[in-house]
């Protein structure tokens, strides 16, 4: 199946539309009057079968070369105007002159029996401006339905942003004549709904349930003989016999899935909402114009976000988590409430401007985890020891050890730490070294006092203690150093040299290095 471009098709335009432009002096000699026609282009041949070559909804013109002679069935004028129905055209257009003097009146006769509507096209109308007419009509019509779906669509992100969000994106779709929104839970019941009840509703409710149950595998198939071209969701198996399908199959153009049918003389259309989230949006309309499926499509998206944190529980659970760290819990007791496990701290600054929410949203995603935080354009990330961090397009990364939830502040301070390696460096991704070497030989016990000891004249003085840290991890670099901590490069060789007296040590011997930089990672 083709895909289908982004946003409402051209709509239709009336024929009335057309036989009122007085500049064309079209008029209608054949076919019902008043049946509200629509044409969705128009198409000049002088093929004596053009059904081939139409797509259904045009005005086709012709002036008749191919019946040109009196000799000839008139037969031949009905296979020809039923060829043209057969093919979904809307109507005919004949131009007098030069071939023919007046409308053959057997072709009338034939157009009048298929239902077709025939426009006599004088002689000073070329099919050209006819044509452009059409196109012109189309254009106004387009870029009416293109306003009217933008002024909807910032319609329903007010209606999200406001007080009681699902009800109001409900109403917001009810709008319009028998119009009615229902969001139905994941057992098929109504949870929220606007606009008058109908006798469609039972319809609408059983749709709902078949796509429910069908999920993000929704059935797409050929539009039906019947069919209107233009945008719509994909017909599904009527829910009873009392519905027929609506032939508006086509490729979904947002990430809901959608069907439609028609039910008690609505339109009834229903889009699930999100990938097996189980709630499902259903509308139902007197009438379906062709961006409404657009603005139903954006509605569905916004439920979508509205509904998920409460269907999941995901969302409750860690407001329920913070709650409990606020009143004091410990973190190894919250933790079964964010899924139990162990889990990395993760660290990234933007390459670019500072992040923003929805950035740091879109990072927590790529690193597969909802807990985020956004502070001082670092954005840290609670991550799954089961989901392993990778390099992320426009980031610089610090990744800590896996711990168990009562270690997560020293996890911190290890992401917190790669990440500064990791700018230093210009890494895109730094990890913290797992390895313990010669250090696990030392009792912890014993290795701490050490380092309590030979670090204490630095007690009084973290930054000193962590500028020594980062410049022994970077190998006495001053620049990669200042750059790690934020700083100036003056600022980092005064820092050391500070250190160098109060320690009473020769930092360029590399035995002293080596004996600070292990107290240094049991202080």
């Amino acid at each position: 199946m083709s895909e289908q471009p982004a946003g409402p098709l051209t709509p239709p335009v009336p024929l009335s539309a057309l036989l009122a432009r007085e500049d064309l002096a079209l008029r209608q000699i054949a076919g019902p009057v008043g049946a509200g026609t629509e044409l969705h282009g128009a198409h000049a041949s002088e093929m004596a079968d053009p059904y081939p070559y139409l797509l259904g909804g045009e005005l086709l013109l012709t002036a008749g070369v191919h019946f040109a002679g009196a000799d000839g069935p008139e037969s031949r004028f009905d296979d020809y105007v039923g060829r043209i129905a057969a093919a979904g055209g809307a109507a005919l257009g004949f131009g007098v002159a030069p071939v023919h003097d007046t409308v053959p009146r057997a072709l009338v006769e034939a157009c009048d029996a298929h239902g077709l509507p025939l426009l006599e096209v004088p002689p000073r109308t070329t099919f050209a401006a006819v044509a452009r007419a059409v196109w012109q009509l189309m254009e106004r019509a387009r870029t009416a339905e293109l306003r009217r779906v933008t002024e909807a669509q910032q319609s329903l992100a007010a209606a999200a942003a406001g007080p009681d969000p699902v009800p109001a994106v409900l109403r917001r779709l009810a709008r319009g004549p028998g119009g009615r929104a229902v969001l139905f839970g994941p057992e098929g019941t109504a949870i929220a709904s606007a606009g008058t009840a109908t006798a469609a509703d039972p319809s609408l409710a059983r749709l709902a349930r078949v796509l429910a149950r069908s999920g993000s595998a929704a059935p797409t198939t050929s539009p039906a003989p019947d069919a209107g071209p233009g945008p719509g969701p994909a017909p599904v198996p009527d829910p009873d016999p009392a519905t027929t399908a609506a032939a508006t199959a086509t490729t979904a153009t947002t990430a809901t899935t959608a069907a439609e049918t028609t039910a008690s003389g609505a339109r009834l259309a229903v889009y699930a909402l999100g990938a097996r989230q189980g709630f499902v949006l259903g509308v139902a309309a007197a009438r379906r114009e062709p961006g409404d499926h657009t603005v139903a499509s954006v509605a569905a998206v916004l439920l979508s976000l509205l509904t998920g944190e409460h269907q999941s529980g995901s969302g409750a659970a860690r407001s329920s988590a913070l709650v409990r760290l606020l009143l004091g819990g410990a973190p190894g007791e919250v933790a079964p409430l964010l899924g139990g496990g162990r889990w990395r701290v993760v660290h990234a600054r933007a390459h670019a401007r500072p992040p923003g929410p929805v950035a740091a949203s879109a990072l927590g995603a790529a690193l597969g985890s909802p807990l985020v935080d956004l502070a001082s354009g670092v954005v840290r990330v609670l991550v799954p020891a089961g989901r392993e961090p990778e390099p992320q397009p426009g980031w610089t990364i610090g990744v800590s050890a896996v711990v168990e939830p009562p270690q997560w502040p020293l996890a911190d301070t290890q992401a917190a730490r790669a990440l500064a390696r990791a700018r230093a460096t210009r890494t895109a991704l730094v990890r913290h070294g797992g390895r313990t070497a010669l250090a696990g030989l030392v009792p912890p016990d014993e290795a701490a006092e050490h380092a309590r000891a030979l670090l204490a004249p630095l007690a009084g003085s973290p930054a000193l203690a962590e500028t020594l840290r980062a410049w022994l991890s970077l190998h006495g670099s001053w620049d990669r150093t200042a750059v790690a901590l934020s700083v100036h490069r003056n600022t980092v060789r005064q820092r050391i040299a500070r250190c160098a007296a109060l320690l009473d040590a020769d930092l360029d011997d590399a035995d002293v290095r080596m004996e600070l930089w292990f107290a240094l990672k049991h202080r």
